[in-house]
């Protein structure tokens, strides 16, 4: 239909410039027959009117022509931008590496406001792991489980997960048991989980009983931290039981990670890692990267990842660096000297192979570290 309509609009013009350049003639023509005069015959009144309306004709069309691109399609060339899009867009910024994803951005803003949102939970991390975020927000409503439990459990070790607070038909498991079954270290399997940062079985290990004692030696008490990549929760609903408060950042990536946590009575912040840490200068006592922090992590996003934890972290304050691995060079020759720019003092630096098939294979090996930001830094 689009091709149609340009070429009507091609002979159109045609036609008008053939009857120009023939009345344009004709009026040529009869000036040179007749005879030369001091003056020029003026030009009749009705070819004049002729000519101005064939001219505006054409002026006309030029502008509503499509443009060399719209040979095509125009739908097909050129998506629609989503309206909602376009007014979030006049009320608040949006992150810029969204533009580099239009057509995710539009799908995830394609939606019809005041209904029930899309189910595209996926598409919205799919987004926020391209930077694209924070996400525009949208005037829609997200569905939620339709039948809530009366209570929730205090402990964060429960017996159980209850199936019933989770919406499954977004993940490939429909249950916490399939989940457990299928990876017991995803952090699903509570009776594994409970065992975790309590007990200390090689040099990597840092119990947490062991991490408040270093504090209280040090004179200076944890209350308060952030558990970067932290899963399910685990090292935040253990902290909770020593009256510290930790949130966690985390992705489902395919499973329940943030739902798991809420539904322990802890805060799952649903960011990436190369987001800047939601709070603010200097208020915290912990920061912890597990094993989400590892080499797999451009060198520039690790070293803005740092810094920015240096940032939110009081004087005193703890970075606990657990189990992340890399290859050993690249242990000594890149990311100890990184670690190292940061000037903190080294409570714990533990390294050890790592012994599975991947380890082997590439010569990797295990770096734990619980590092402490120093009072007072010269020249500051």
């Amino acid at each position: 239909m689009g091709f149609t309509f340009t070429m009507s609009l091609n002979l159109l013009l045609l036609l008008a410039m053939v009857a120009t350049n023939l009345l344009s003639l004709y009026h040529l023509s009869s000036n040179l027959q007749s005879p030369l005069t001091a003056t020029s015959q003026p030009v009749p009144d009705h070819l004049l009117r002729q000519l101005n309306t064939i001219r505006a004709t054409i002026n006309h069309l030029t502008r509503h022509q499509p443009s060399s691109s719209a040979t095509t399609d125009t739908d097909e060339s050129k998506p629609t931008i989503p309206p909602d899009l376009l007014l979030y867009a006049s009320l608040s910024p949006i992150a810029s590496a969204c533009n580099n994803h239009p057509d995710l951005l539009h799908k995830y803003m394609t939606y019809t406001p005041y209904s029930a949102c899309p189910p595209d939970s996926d598409l919205a991390e799919s987004l926020i792991l391209r930077g694209c975020h924070p996400l525009p927000r949208r005037r829609c409503f997200s569905k939620t489980p339709s039948k809530p439990p009366s209570s929730l459990p205090r402990n964060p070790f429960p017996s159980s997960l209850l199936d019933s607070n989770v919406l499954w038909g977004k993940y490939s498991c429909k249950s916490f048991a399939c989940l457990a079954k299928e990876n017991p270290n995803l952090g699903f399997d509570l009776g594994t989980e409970i065992s975790k940062f309590m007990t200390y079985k090689t040099e990597l290990d840092l119990p947490i009983p062991q991490l408040i004692q270093i504090s209280k030696t040090a004179s200076s008490p944890i209350r308060l931290g952030i558990d970067v990549g932290g899963g399910t929760g685990t090292f935040a609903a253990r902290m909770k039981q020593y009256n510290v408060t930790v949130v966690t950042t985390t992705m489902n990536f395919n499973v329940p990670n943030s739902e798991v946590v809420a539904m322990r009575g802890l805060v799952p912040l649903h960011a990436p890692l190369q987001q800047r840490l939601p709070v603010f200068d200097g208020v915290l006592d912990l920061v912890r990267c597990g094993r989400a922090v590892n080499r797999w992590i451009p060198l520039a996003a690790m070293e803005f990842l740092l810094y920015d934890v240096d940032r939110v972290l009081r004087s005193g304050g703890y970075l606990w660096i657990d189990h992340f691995f890399s290859k050993g060079a690249d242990l000594s020759k890149v990311y100890g000297p990184l670690i190292g720019k940061l000037g903190y003092k080294k409570v714990k630096w533990a390294v050890a192979n790592k012994t599975d098939s991947s380890g082997l294979k590439n010569g990797e090996v295990y770096l734990t570290a619980l590092l402490q930001k120093p009072l007072f830094r010269s020249g500051l």
